[in-house]
């Protein structure tokens, strides 16, 4: 598409980039006569839900940076609408994103890193002494000018206090650069942004994001893992750094920082005393020296040489009256000593010589030498749950029997791992009774690991089968799941993960609501009851098997009370890692609130036409 002539008042004269939504163009403003960037979002007449959230976010940003009049925060002008588009009219920043330059392996210098992480802090300051948290710091969100400051770009998903926008609930973020309490669905503060800040200053540092990997696999090491310190990944980064970067990255909020200038002092006083450590008072930082030098303590004469040095010139210039004085002390005690070697000896009494006792030690008697006790060998069973714990990817009970066997699901990926670790005890043919899926389902274990019986979480009797009890279904076929509620009354989620990626939400739905994640009221379900999906009748939507064929799977998790899924954020696609990412953050919420929850899956062979 050409670029336009004119938006409102201004010129445009090229394009800065496009995105999903809309572009971001270079304007003039003929009144001002000042360089701006004008970002537009298109407006659609009838936006859906995904649609009109973006919308107001849009809106939200001009809210959030207009507010914000800073040299570290990329300036908002203007706002406005026109049928078609919704423009900000913002400061022209003539420099590259820090992302971009990221992208391209340019490391920095530690001054680099202070001046940039200092714009950061100070802007971030700024906002948040305005009650306005950014909350999705990251590379791509901040510019650099040609003077290569670092200013704060993009505040649409800022919260502003006061504001009921974007509220807890909402999972909203740049995965690997968001906080625990963000992929919990918690309320934020400011110190969400000081731990966005913390992975930034890490990545500066060592060139790496401290964690990588999927959506899931992200949030299982936010959540749980602590990352390496950076001076181990980098030999030029000074440990001091360490303990600043680790602060900022604490899991819990309140081990952090209290402030975004509180950080920016810390890492200034590392960055100048590279042999130092980081302690806490309180909420104050202080920086006090590692150790003592082994060496000893050298002083220093008024002008500036040391003692040592002193001492040697003082002996080089000594006055002659020392030198005679030494000469005379020299004769007197050479006389003395000749006196005493004249003279005769003096008479001394006979000596007493007294033989000691001869000592004979006794006998001690020979003590038993202890024997190590052996520790205790784990049974077959023990160790077989041992392996599948310490293996990734698999869900599995170990069922009783001589030998004992194997029953679960594990990931193709898993199995050479589990083969190696069951090796030892000459049990490999074990692992051929799990069911193996696609690694594209690994996610999905993570996910529903801890509610599962086959990952040692109570059985509570929850069924899912294929109506037949046939999961392998050709196409055509109809997918009708056969859902057996568990021993409690509670409400059901059904959702069916293809391998390509995909999500369909099956329960609960409306046939005209398919594939939307529409919100549909839940409904209580009784204890024990068969709940029959896909065999069609009024409301009821209708599911057959179609390419591309491969293993699938299907999900269902029962509970207590209902379980709304979370919005998916804006920037990350909807597909099942974005779905696992929201299904993972209300299982432990609703863990954490002693909602009973439990869940089971159904792996699904989808084939060609049948011959």
């Amino acid at each position: 598409m050409d670029t336009p002539q004119a938006l409102g008042k201004y010129e445009l004269r090229g394009t800065l980039g496009r995105g999903a939504m809309g572009t971001v163009y270079e304007g003039w403003d003929p009144v001002i006569a000042r360089r701006v960037a004008i970002k537009t979002v298109n407006l659609p007449e009838n936006p859906d839900p995904d649609t009109a959230e973006e919308i107001a976010r849009f809106r939200r940003e001009a809210q959030a940076a207009g507010r914000l009049t800073h040299p570290n925060i990329v300036a908002v002008y203007d706002y406005g609408e026109t049928k078609d588009i919704a423009y900000i009219v913002m400061e022209y920043v003539d420099g590259p994103t820090l992302k971009s330059v990221l992208d391209k392996n340019e490391r920095f210098t530690l001054p680099d890193i202070r001046r940039i992480m200092d714009d950061l802090l100070a802007g971030l300051q700024f906002s948040h002494d305005r009650g306005v948290v950014h909350r999705d710091i990251k590379p791509a969100n901040v510019m650099l000018n040609s003077e290569r400051r670092g200013k704060i770009a993009d505040f649409g998903i800022a919260r502003i206090e006061s504001s009921n926008m974007t509220q807890a609930g909402t999972v909203l973020g740049t995965p690997a650069y968001m906080s625990p309490e963000q992929f919990r669905g918690e309320p934020v503060d400011a110190r969400t942004d000081i731990y966005s800040s913390g992975v930034l200053l890490y990545q500066l540092l060592t060139g790496e994001r401290p964690f990588e990997g999927s959506v899931t696999s992200i949030m299982h090491k936010v959540l749980n893992v602590d990352p390496p310190a950076p001076s181990q990944l980098s030999v030029v980064v000074p440990p001091a750094l360490d303990a600043v970067v680790l602060r900022a990255m604490a899991k819990r909020p309140e081990d952090r920082f209290p402030s975004a200038s509180a950080f920016a002092g810390a890492l200034g006083n590392a960055i100048d005393t590279p042999d130092a450590r980081v302690g806490d008072a309180g909420d104050a930082t202080q920086v006090t020296p590692a150790r003592a030098a082994a060496a000893p303590a050298r002083t220093t004469s008024p002008s500036g040489a040391s003692a040592a040095s002193a001492t040697t010139e003082r002996k080089r210039g000594a006055p002659m009256g020392a030198i005679l004085g030494g000469v005379a002390v020299l004769a007197l005690v050479g006389g003395g000593a000749a006196w005493w070697l004249t003279r005769s000896p003096p008479k001394l009494p006979p000596k007493l010589v007294v033989p000691a006792p001869k000592l004979v030690p006794a006998p001690v008697p020979a003590l038993p030498r202890p024997v190590p006790a052996k520790p205790p060998v784990p049974s077959l069973t023990a160790q077989l749950r041992t392996a599948i714990a310490d293996t990734a990817c698999v869900l599995a009970t170990v069922q009783p029997g001589t030998p004992p066997a194997l029953a679960g699901y594990i990931g193709k990926g898993a199995l050479a791992d589990l083969r190696g670790r069951l090796a030892p005890l000459h049990e490999s043919a074990l692992a051929d009774a799990l069911h193996p899926l696609g690694d594209v389902f690994c996610d999905a274990i993570a996910v529903i690991r801890p509610v599962t019986p086959l990952a040692g979480a109570p059985d509570l009797g929850l069924g899912l089968q294929l109506a037949g009890g046939d999961d392998r279904l050709h196409d055509g076929a109809r997918i009708r799941p056969r859902v057996t509620m568990p021993r409690f009354a509670g409400y059901l989620r059904v959702d069916y993960l293809g391998h390509d990626g995909s999500v369909v939400h099956l329960y609960p739905t409306t046939a005209d609501s398919v594939q939307h994640f529409k919100a549909v009221p839940a409904r209580l379900l009784a204890a024990g009851s068969v709940l029959r999906l896909g065999d069609g009748g009024p409301g009821q939507p209708l599911w057959e098997v179609g390419p591309p064929y491969g293993t699938d799977m299907i999900v269902a998790i029962a509970s207590s009370q209902p379980l709304q899924l979370l919005r998916t954020p804006a920037n990350i696609e909807a597909t099942a890692g974005n779905y696992l990412l929201g299904l993972s953050a209300v299982i432990r919420a609703a863990q954490a609130s002693g909602v009973r929850v439990t869940a089971t899956l159904l792996p699904v062979d989808t084939l060609p036409v049948k011959h």
